[in-house]
Order: structure tokens, then C-alpha cells, then sequence
């Protein structure tokens, strides 16, 4: 079963996101919204900044920052720590999955497991609203440019 989302289906996610939370829907926060729906890959706060400056010429870094952060906080973006920094993308409308992040290119890969399910007991008192399982590593073009480090690969930790 295919699961695809659309450039304006996301667009209209991230605006119906603002205005449910009361924010008034500017010219501003719609360029954001196509901004991170067209992005290909991870955007950083300055990325924003210089694609938002040249529409919006009196914007301000700390304008752009505040909202990339607005945003993240009320779960429209994902924000990821990188390599070069805090970094952000729309989040994911498709359907449940998880990722692997490549450290090296940023490539990000989808994946149908959870491990949620296979957790022992969690506690009963915990309200769980959502979760998000990352991995990161470098994919097959980046890992041969790395020096090989016998012993890291995690998924053989605990099999010595």
C-alpha cells in the first residue's frame, strides 16, 4: 500500500496547525509552510533564513528562529540534532514509521517497525501522547569514507 502526501497537503497541515493554535495565518508563516513542504532534505534555522530573506526582506533571524521553534513544539516540525547543528523538517503525514538518519548525507530512510510494541511493562501511570525512534549511522555511499572502528556497529552490542 502506497503512502503518499502531497506538496499541499502538507502546506495545508502546517497552516491548519498555526491557525488551530491561534496564530494569524501571514504571508510569512505560508512561506514557511511551502518551504518545508518542497524541502528535500533537513532545514537549519539559518537555511530558513536565507530562503525566508529574500521574499520577506525585513525578517529577522530571531523572528525565523522563534517560529522554527513555535513550530517544533507543537509537533509541525520534527527537529533533529545534526552533525552541523539543530535542524528541522515538516513532520511526517504519511502513516506510523520510524527513521534511520545517515550522519554523513543527511539521507533519511522510513522503516515500518516500532518498537513500542515489543517494550517490557511500562509504567501504568504514564500517559503516553507520542513517540519518535531515530536512528542514526552513515549509509553504504558515506560508511566506506569513514576508518573502519571494530566493535560500533550497536546492533552487535551485547552479542560479545
Amino acid at each position: 500500500m502506497a503512502h503518499t502526501v502531497n506538496h499541499e497537503q502538507i502546506v495545508e497541515e502546517i497552516v491548519r496547525s498555526m491557525a488551530d493554535k491561534g496564530w494569524r495565518i501571514t504571508g510569512q508563516r505560508r512561506r514557511l509552510a511551502e518551504l518545508f513542504a518542497s524541502a528535500e532534505g533537513y532545514l537549519s534555522a539559518k537555511d530558513v533564513y536565507e530562503h525566508m530573506r529574500i521574499e520577506f526582506a525585513g525578517i529577522s533571524f530571531d523572528t525565523v528562529y522563534r517560529n522554527l521553534r513555535l513550530l517544533s513544539d507543537m509537533g509541525v516540525l520534527e527537529q533533529f540534532h545534526l552533525a552541523d547543528g539543530i535542524k528541522f523538517r515538516a513532520r511526517c503525514l504519511m502513516h506510523h514509521h520510524h527513521h534511520m538518519i545517515c550522519l554523513g548525507c543527511e539521507r533519511t530512510y522510513t522503516f515500518e517497525f516500532c518498537p513500542m510494541k515489543h517494550l517490557p511493562e511500562l509504567p501504568e501511570h504514564f500517559q503516553i501522547r507520542h513517540h519518535r525512534f531515530d536512528i542514526f549511522g552513515y549509509c553504504d555511499e558515506c560508511s566506506p569514507k569513514l576508518p573502519a572502528e571494530p566493535g560500533h556497529d550497536e546492533r552487535n552490542q551485547g552479542n560479545h
